[in-house]
């Protein structure tokens, strides 16, 4: 017999050889017929593997994380079969799940594909389904796995085959087809009810763009017509509220390719957006003892050497930079931690300086392939709003949590309330990608565990997700379309101070070790920017908005009133501008409106005779005639609620 672990802490025995499937039919058929996979001793598998040992078991289904994947991965296989069905000869790369759905990377040859085959792919997915074909697991020899793909001609696979070692080697089949895959999957096509197929794009095949290019095809599936449906409202919705398409329209920032791919330019607009954000930050970490530094966006190759960046990913940074002098070699600046450490060595420090805060909006720039790049969300040059605590031992704890409190700060003023926190850990089993000690990374990892609980985070673990130099706490939030995105991290950091031999005089009056805390609460502005356009569809909070207000002069005759209002309401810190053009007053509010600035005020005959205005709210209509001293205090009020400055 085998002791069986549930996530509540409810102990059962089986014999051993059972499967999580046998298991989830010992407690109700229900249950079973929603089994997609199991999580067995915090590993994902197929429901059909046996247990041998006393295991912690989870029952994958829909409403879990892991049972999408591996419905989506499953699918994949199912996009595959039906594609080799309707374009014979195809070579396939790879088919992973994605955060909402899947891909597959396919080689068609000759043969064209575009969106007039979607719906022929979609129909011979779901044909497919309908048998209720079996995923079955086959362990395999690397002889016969070779010799299989090279029947199939399929070069792609041999490649694959070539980082695999004999006994590591798993095929699953499905109906007509079989793939190379180490798994794992659903029981049976039967689950899959809906299919759709999104997109087709290029890929370079290993992300090499000196490789040859491959047909990318995005598509979705969903164990209920209905949730495809809901889905479909839901994607298209998000087409509207597209940071690009928003950002474009709102004049916010733009790209141009004589300046380079994934380098923003920053418009007026988007400027006095970021501006806002950075102060708004800037406010409270002076509130929370941060020091302002700056850095320079270069630095010598030696800097990143020490701190052992360049060794984890020199090859995937901008190519190195050349002076006249032949012994000097600079980087454009990756990351900024390297620099601050060398700010915390300019002087010695005692166990009375720490903690030392130290804050900056750092701009860094790292090589994405051009195929990865994705307006605001994926760019070679983004800011982030970086801090590095220095501390001692003790302090840890209490400096992370006050750290969480500030991420959270920050998420609830800018309305971002759906949220739960990542533990990021090092992997189990691999080591190799880590630098440091055991006994320094088991300590940052249970302090990460300790301040998390204390703060009553909701949260999960991950294995093999930890930085290079410590484990770290991933805040991933949920925008309005109720998209998961991940935004501030906090790193716990045992290594670079080691690297950079950073010392403090204790109170024993001998050299101590400092540790480092890592903190970004918006992560990157260039990013977390997108993230709020597309959260708020353009809609900012009004302490937000490039342009807070439009003052709209009923005709010409009425300019220099609104010029005068203006200049007083900009006293008051709002701003905006002055409608002057020759148009109606209804042509004005509409384009206000489609502008999205969140208050409009009207002035004409009436407004001037009294020394009043009319003020109009965006989506709310008209607020009435007021003085201008009552609707400065009306937008103070506003903006004071949605900074939580009060």
């Amino acid at each position: 017999m085998i002791k069986i672990i549930f996530p509540d802490g409810q102990i059962k025995e089986y014999s051993k050889g059972i499967t999580p499937m046998d298991i989830a039919l010992s407690i109700s058929e229900g249950l079973a017929r929603n089994v997609l996979a199991a999580k067995l001793n915090d590993q994902v598998v197929d429901s059909s593997t046996p247990i041998l040992l006393d295991s912690n078991l989870q029952l994958l289904t829909w409403n879990d994380v892991e049972g999408k994947k591996t419905f989506w991965h499953s699918s994949a296989h199912l996009l595959a079969e039906a594609i080799e069905f309707l374009y014979p000869g195809t070579k396939f790369g790879i088919g992973p799940a994605i955060e909402n759905g899947f891909y597959y990377d396919i080689d068609l040859g000759d043969q064209e594909f575009g969106q007039e085959n979607f719906k022929a792919i979609e129909d011979k997915m779901l044909e497919l389904a309908r048998l209720k074909l079996d995923y079955v697991r086959k362990e395999i020899s690397k002889k016969d796995a070779v010799q299989y793909f090279t029947l199939k001609n399929d070069e792609y696979k041999l490649e694959l085959l070539e980082g695999l070692s004999d006994g590591d080697i798993t095929f699953y089949s499905q109906g007509n087809f079989t793939d190379l895959c180490k798994g794992p999957h659903i029981p049976s096509t039967s689950f899959i009810k809906a299919v759709k197929v999104l997109s087709v794009a290029g890929a370079y095949w290993r992300g090499d763009e000196k490789r040859k290019q491959m047909t990318r095809i995005y598509a979705i599936t969903f164990p209920k017509a209905k949730e495809l449906e809901e889905y479909l409202t839901l994607l298209e919705e998000s087409k509207k509220r597209d940071h690009r398409k928003l950002g474009k329209e709102l004049e916010l920032f733009a790209f141009s390719e004589k300046v380079g791919l994934g380098l923003p330019l920053w418009l007026p607009k988007g400027t006095i957006l970021r501006e806002r954000l950075e102060n708004f930050l800037r406010r409270a970490q002076v509130r929370a003892g941060y020091s302002p530094v700056i850095t320079p966006h270069i630095a010598s190759k030696e800097l990143y050497v020490t701190s052992g960046h360049y060794a984890k990913y020199g090859k995937d940074s901008f190519q190195p930079i050349h002076t006249p002098d032949e012994n000097e070699e600079f980087f454009l600046k990756p990351m900024n931690c390297p620099h601050h450490c060398e700010i915390y060595k300019t002087k010695p420090r005692s166990y009375k300086d720490l903690p030392l805060r130290l804050a900056e909006f750092g701009t860094v720039y790292r090589y994405e392939q051009s195929g990865e790049l994705h307006g605001l969300t994926r760019v070679r040059g983004f800011t982030q709003d970086d801090a590095h605590i220095f501390c001692r031992p003790d302090q840890v704890e209490d400096e992370f949590m006050k750290v969480i409190d500030l991420v959270l700060y920050v998420f609830k003023a800018l309305g971002f309330d759906q949220y739960s926190a990542q533990i990021s850990l090092r992997d189990k089993v691999n080591r190799e990608k880590y630098i440091g000690n055991d006994d320094d990374w088991n300590r940052a990892e249970e302090s990460i565990i300790k301040s998390a609980k204390e703060k009553g985070l909701p949260t999960t673990i991950e294995y093999g997700e930890a930085a290079f130099y410590g484990p770290k706490l991933d805040f991933m939030v949920k925008d309005a379309l109720g998209r998961k995105w991940q935004l501030g991290t906090i790193q716990v950091d045992y290594q670079l101070p080691q690297r950079f031999e950073l010392e403090y005089t204790g109170s024993d009056n001998q050299k101590h070790r400092p540790v480092m805390i890592h903190r970004a609460p918006f992560g990157s502005l260039e990013r977390f920017v997108a993230i709020l356009i597309e959260n708020t569809a353009g809609n900012f909070p009004l302490w937000l908005s490039p342009d807070q207000l439009a003052v709209l002069p009923i005709s010409e005759k009425y300019e220099d009133y609104a010029n005068e209002i203006y200049l007083r309401l900009q006293e008051k810190d709002l701003r905006g501008y002055v409608d002057h053009r020759d148009e109606k007053i209804g042509r004005k509010i509409r384009d206000a409106e489609v502008n999205k600035v969140p208050f409009m005020i009207i002035v004409g005959d009436k407004e001037q005779a009294e020394g009043m205005i009319s003020v109009r709210k965006k989506n709310q209509g008209d607020l009435g005639s007021m003085t201008i001293e009552a609707f400065m205090n009306l937008a103070q009020e506003e903006i004071s609620q949605l900074t939580y400055e009060k």
